[in-house]
């Protein structure tokens, strides 16, 4: 990586993905450790999260270290008007390490550049979900043996889903076959197209979720229809339900294939889904902690 930041997976080569993939693997087999012991970590949440923010805080906690800082933003001197840069360089006086998530595109990057402590992007906007990614890929990795010239078929809000824009970016090294799905109003931005092309990178995409998309899949990666980020709640009513995955869409389905959704979920997988083995999306977010201590430990140099 560039920096001992982690703010975009854009920043990753190739090797660093794969340096933090075996790195995410050791921690599986053994992740209770005390590399951070003596360390304080500071996880700013300026936007609610469940799972991005108790798996840093299990990760940092499994690798003796100490956590501080807060999940909600209203609760904080931001609600009084302190200035997100106010708040870094007041923060970056208590902790070694900035696990921060913000509302904001480019708040994560913006922050790197104000402060000498790294910072890992926990998720800024609809921009880039860098953590999400790795633990996207290294679930990936686990699944199919290798991460190497896979289909891979995206399902849903492909237009503001940040996991979806971060993994075409960390895929982007490896390979893949790309199958989009998604209504009109979602359908993955043209930059993330012109992105593919100048890689050399083949997709489709679809509006009609058909067993023949289905079927050609390795990894299928649903995406819920986020209303938080739709200014017109009449268009997110419009297509919050319009693919729902059910067991009986899987019967022609490959052996290999593993369903993967960044969760939470609404009603895009159905609760049918949950007890087929290909059904993969609770062990990915379990995979959450290993690729985070990877992270968090990369930065720091340990």
């Amino acid at each position: 990586m560039e920096s001992n930041c982690f703010v975009s997976i854009a920043d990753c080569s190739k090797d660093d993905i794969l340096h933090l993939i075996r790195k995410a693997e050791g921690f599986e087999k053994n992740p209770n450790q005390k590399l951070l012991e003596g360390k304080v970590c500071a996880t700013l949440f300026f936007e609610p999260s469940t799972r991005t923010r108790l798996s840093f805080e299990t990760a940092v906690s499994r690798l003796s270290g100490r956590v501080i800082g807060f999940s909600d933003a209203a609760t904080t001197s931001s609600s009084k008007g302190e200035t997100l840069k106010d708040t870094i360089k007041m923060v970056g006086n208590y902790a070694d390490v900035i696990i921060m998530r913000h509302y904001l595109e480019g708040a994560a990057r913006y922050a790197s550049e104000i402060t000498n402590i790294p910072i890992v992007n926990a998720g800024d906007g609809a921009n880039q979900h860098p953590s999400q990614t790795l633990l996207d890929m290294y679930s990936i990795y686990k699944t199919q043996k290798t991460i190497d010239n896979l289909t891979i078929t995206m399902v849903g809000d492909l237009k503001y889903g940040r996991t979806v824009h971060s993994l075409l970016t960390g895929m982007s090294h490896f390979n893949p076959t790309y199958c989009f799905v998604a209504p009109e109003e979602l359908r993955l931005p043209d930059l993330y197209k012109r992105f593919l092309d100048k890689k050399g990178i083949q997709y489709q995409e679809h509006t009609d979720f058909s067993p023949e998309v289905i079927n050609q899949s390795d990894i299928l990666y649903m995406t819920r229809v986020q209303r938080e980020r739709f200014t017109d709640l009449i268009e997110y009513e419009k297509v919050k339900n319009v693919y729902v995955l059910t067991n009986s869409m899987l019967n022609g389905s490959k052996d290999n294939l593993r369903i993967l959704h960044p969760l939470p979920r609404v009603n895009e997988i159905a609760q049918d889904v949950d007890d087929n083995p290909k059904a993969y999306y609770f062990e990915q977010a379990k995979n959450g902690v290993f690729a985070r201590q990877a992270i968090i430990t990369t930065v720091l140099n340990l």
